[in-house]
Order: C-alpha cells, then sequence, then structure tokens
C-alpha cells in the first residue's frame, strides 16, 4: 500500500495515527466498554482525518481489540513469566494437590495471576482500557479466550495453567477452576480501575487471597454428584 493510497500522509504519519487509535479505543473503553464504542466514535475521537482510519489499519473491530491486547501483552507477559520463574526455582515447584505446601504454592501462583495485571492499575485510562478489554472478552455469553493467547505455548497463562494443575483436585481442573478465576480476577481489576483510587496494595493483596482461596476450595460432595448426574445424561 502506497502512502497515497494511505488515510494519513507517510509511513511515520501513519505510525502516529495508529498509535492516536488505539489510544482514544484505550480511554472509550475505559469509559463505556469495549463493545459500546463504534470505529467511527474512535477515529474522531482520535482526530484521524478519514473516518475510515480504524478499518484501515484494522480491518474490522476484532483487529483493534487485538491490537489493544497486543499493546499491553509484553509488559504483562514478562511480568508474569518473571513471577513464574521464581516460583519454577523456588521450594514450593514440586508440591502436589493435599501436600503440606499445596495451599502456599496455590497462593504464590495466584499473586503470579494478579500482579501482573495490577500494574495496570497505575497507567490510568490506557490500563483501564485494557483491564476493561480483559474483562469484557472473558464475560461475553461465548467468552473470547485472546485476552489468554492460549494457543501460545510459551504464553505466561499457558505455563500458569500447567503449573496450577498438579496443585487442584481433578474434578476442580475439569470443572475450570482455573478460568473461573481468571475471569473473577479480571472483573474485579476492571472495576477496580474505574474507582480511580490511588493506594492499590491492599486490593491487590486481597484480591491475591481470593483467587487463592477459589482456586483452593475443595469441590463438594454435592458438586461430584450433580457433575455425574450430568453425566450420565
Amino acid at each position: 500500500m502506497t502512502s497515497a493510497a494511505r488515510p494519513d500522509g507517510g509511513a511515520a504519519d501513519g505510525r502516529d495515527t495508529r498509535s492516536r487509535l488505539l489510544t482514544a479505543a484505550e480511554e472509550l473503553f475505559a469509559e463505556r466498554g469495549s463493545d459500546a464504542v463504534s470505529l467511527r466514535e474512535i477515529g474522531r475521537a482520535a482526530g484521524a482525518r478519514n473516518v475510515i482510519a480504524a478499518q484501515y489499519w484494522f480491518t474490522d473491530r476484532d483487529g483493534l481489540v487485538q491490537a489493544l491486547l497486543d499493546r499491553h501483552a509484553p509488559e504483562v507477559e514478562a511480568h508474569r513469566h518473571r513471577l513464574l520463574d521464581a516460583f519454577a526455582a523456588g521450594e514450593l515447584a514440586g508440591a502436589v494437590v493435599g501436600g503440606p505446601d499445596a495451599g502456599e504454592a496455590v497462593h504464590e501462583l495466584a499473586a503470579a495471576l494478579v500482579e501482573p495485571l495490577a500494574v495496570k492499575l497505575g497507567q490510568g485510562a490506557a490500563g483501564a482500557g485494557y483491564l476493561r478489554t480483559v474483562a469484557d472478552l472473558l464475560t461475553r455469553p461465548v467468552p473470547s479466550m485472546a485476552p489468554l493467547a492460549l494457543d501460545r505455548p510459551d504464553g505466561s497463562i499457558t505455563r500458569w495453567r500447567a503449573l496450577l494443575e498438579p496443585l487442584l483436585e481433578p474434578d476442580a481442573v475439569e470443572l475450570h477452576r482455573r478460568f473461573l478465576t481468571v475471569r473473577f480476577v479480571a472483573v474485579e481489576m476492571a472495576q477496580r480501575a474505574r474507582s480511580g483510587r490511588d493506594d492499590q496494595r491492599l486490593f491487590v493483596s486481597q484480591l491475591v487471597d481470593a483467587a487463592a482461596g477459589l482456586l483452593g476450595s475443595r469441590v463438594s460432595t454435592r458438586t461430584r454428584a450433580l457433575r455425574a448426574e450430568r453425566r450420565g445424561s
């Protein structure tokens, strides 16, 4: 595509336009949610000269949303991998479900889920837009797995899931306890991002505790029975 065909100037201007579109999307998504804002609104908010600028750069809404996720993913991924590296090198790495260190190990992995996202709480509208987009995608009637990048074998959530599996009851794994926890954390983060509060320490610590509790809670006899009934039918 030549610069004459662009809805902007040359290559440098084009990169600036793309960046401004993503920044505008973050701000609007933080305010209203990622499903309530049109591409044209994003273009207008970005000051794009052409109303189809967002379509040009991202093709459609899914493309723009993925670009927004990609903008934030490197920081989140690097942070989580560092925490997972520390876990894998530590004494808790050999813990198993029911073992004496299982609860502590689950808590450490809950922190590895929460803390990289919590950094976004201090990044203003950009971080809030990202967190709300993640929550929106994971809470759709048919959830989008795009924020989790489960198709990437080297992704931090793929690695987190593998490290966590030996610490959970098999029934908890099959009942998608890990995904429920990820979605819970994403929703709480998105809500917190809208609060405007500055000191996140207590919130983050409590959220780690709650995520660890959800991950490590036992599967009740009643839940097992209902699951067996569902399988039988």
